[in-house]
């Protein structure tokens, strides 16, 4: 039995076989991002905008959450960074640049965008900390102090010290 295989738009083969792909969401992305283009080419840009979702990665230490998301080239006064709970939502827009000549080919986000993180404990939100370097926005959501690990002190009793009745 042969293996499926995918095709280009041009008809060429890809190497690798169906459901063999690296990472299946960054197909998928693409596929949403091929499809968002037919909707503008065929309604001839009407459609409503969808915002996307930027690259990120989240990391945790026994006293927070860690997040850094992608963003290049946006301003920090263009991201909206709330916390509402254990949620973390981090929304902005990337304008697009005015050009003068003829674009060939664009392959960088424009547009909406938005982050949505459900953190898995009880963080401090009047705590949380964001800056921005390099086009990465770094988010530092502490964990509350109920949520952080504590070490238990064992106290020895001896048994001479028990009374006896």
């Amino acid at each position: 039995m042969a293996t499926p295989v995918r095709r280009h738009r041009g008809g060429a083969m890809q190497d690798r076989p169906l459901g063999w792909a690296r990472n299946p969401l960054t197909e998928f992305d693409q596929l949403l991002s091929e499809m968002s283009g037919l909707m503008e080419s065929t309604v001839g840009g009407a459609a409503p905008a969808v915002a996307w979702t930027p690259l990120a990665d989240v990391t945790e230490s026994d006293d927070a959450f860690h997040v850094e998301i992608e963003l290049p080239g946006v301003k920090s006064k263009d991201i909206n960074v709330e916390a509402n709970g254990q949620e973390l939502v981090v929304t902005g827009e990337i304008k697009e640049k005015e050009r003068k000549g003829v674009l060939r080919r664009s392959t960088r986000r424009t547009g909406s965008f938005e982050y949505r993180l459900r953190l898995p404990g009880e963080v401090d939100t009047e705590k949380i900390n964001a800056r921005m370097s390099d086009g990465v926005l770094t988010i530092a959501v502490p964990k509350a102090e109920v949520a952080k690990p504590r070490h238990v002190e064992i106290s020895e009793t001896s048994e001479s010290t028990e009374s006896s009745g």
